[in-house]
């Protein structure tokens, strides 16, 4: 596989120098004074849990404190995150990863306690992951083009991890664009729904790249198109349904993407420290290294930037709940 952003990792004794200023940078601002929280609101060992895990160990060196990693999950991250919204007084120490379970769980759970955007601040964004439209090997589609040509003439069925994943909610959207006769088939996880998939069960999916990945280059699956902006240096022969120019997927870029936030009471030595650490932390090798292995860019926006590209997502989240009749 080819290495992403090879020519910005750093050397050792250039790390070193950062570490050192990130800490002397957290130490003059007053912050932290104490153990640092970052709570996950999904169970143990999925993308999130994993991902928060590996900053939270680089975090340790570019703060000079510990970070602890706390899952609550449930509701689609909406009880970890509800629970972050009525601070207290721990707030001024305690990030949590956010993730399209932040949005779309607004955009689905009518009655949520809580504001997804004034309730909080939004620190970094810090990985982006596209998702992928596979079909099975053994699928007659070779292009975007045919296999919605074919949904509109006949019922497909498409996979997905659960309702209001970003998995789901990325086959809804679809279907909404193109006009596509789909229905959705639920699975408990994306280990559930693969064999499905694998296996001509279901037509496609919209699947995220390192649950698919390395299947598309076995040949057991076929990658139709990615969903994100530009295509992905993994799978640089895939284009991205944007630039299909039909069928109104110019509309259609979303990613599974993460980043840190914090209740809206977080301090502003805290927003500080916390972003001249991350900057420092997404220059490390070991960080790009990881973020390769997951298939994924690293965040490129920060602060009231990252506030917006929220706002966003939850707008057209939004609407692609209300088109398709999703509610919880």
């Amino acid at each position: 596989m080819k290495k992403l952003i090879s020519t910005t990792c750093i050397a050792a004794c250039g790390s070193a120098l950062l570490i050192s200023a990130s800490i002397s940078t957290a130490n003059a601002a007053g912050w932290p004074t104490g153990d640092v929280r970052l709570v996950v609101p999904y169970a143990p060992g999925g993308t999130t849990d994993v991902l928060s895990r590996r900053v939270a160990d680089l975090l340790k060196d570019a703060l000079d404190t510990n970070v602890i990693v706390e899952n609550r999950p449930g509701a689609g991250s909406t009880v970890g995150t509800g629970r972050l919204a009525r601070g207290g007084r721990d707030a001024d120490h305690t990030l949590l990863m956010a993730s399209p379970g932040h949005t779309i769980g607004a955009a689905i759970y009518p009655d949520l306690a809580y504001d997804p955007v004034e309730d909080f601040v939004f620190i970094q964004n810090v990985i982006d992951i596209p998702n992928v439209m596979v079909v099975p090997a053994s699928s007659p589609y070779n292009t975007v083009v045919e296999f919605i040509e074919a949904a509109q003439d006949q019922n497909m069925a498409f996979s997905h991890s659960g309702v209001g994943s970003s998995i789901h909610m990325s086959g809804e959207l679809f279907k909404t664009l193109t006009g596509s006769d789909m229905t959705a088939v639920p699975f408990a996880g994306s280990g559930a729904a693969l064999p499905a998939l694998l296996g001509g069960d279901v037509d496609v999916s919209f699947e995220n790249m390192p649950t698919v990945y390395s299947h598309i280059r076995s040949g057991d699956l076929r990658a139709l198109a990615v969903t994100s902006a530009e295509r992905s240096p993994y799978l640089p022969d895939v284009p991205t349904l944007s630039e299909i120019g039909e069928y109104n997927l110019d509309q259609f870029v979303t990613t599974a993407w993460f980043g840190l936030i914090a209740h809206n009471s977080f301090p502003e030595e805290g927003f500080e420290a916390m972003q001249a650490a991350l900057d420092e932390v997404m220059e490390r090798e070991e960080f790009l290294d990881f973020a390769e292995q997951l298939g994924a860019q690293p965040g490129q926006i920060e602060g009231e930037a990252f506030k917006q590209f929220v706002i966003d997502d939850l707008e057209r989240w939004q609407e692609v709940a209300e088109q398709a009749g999703i509610s919880q």
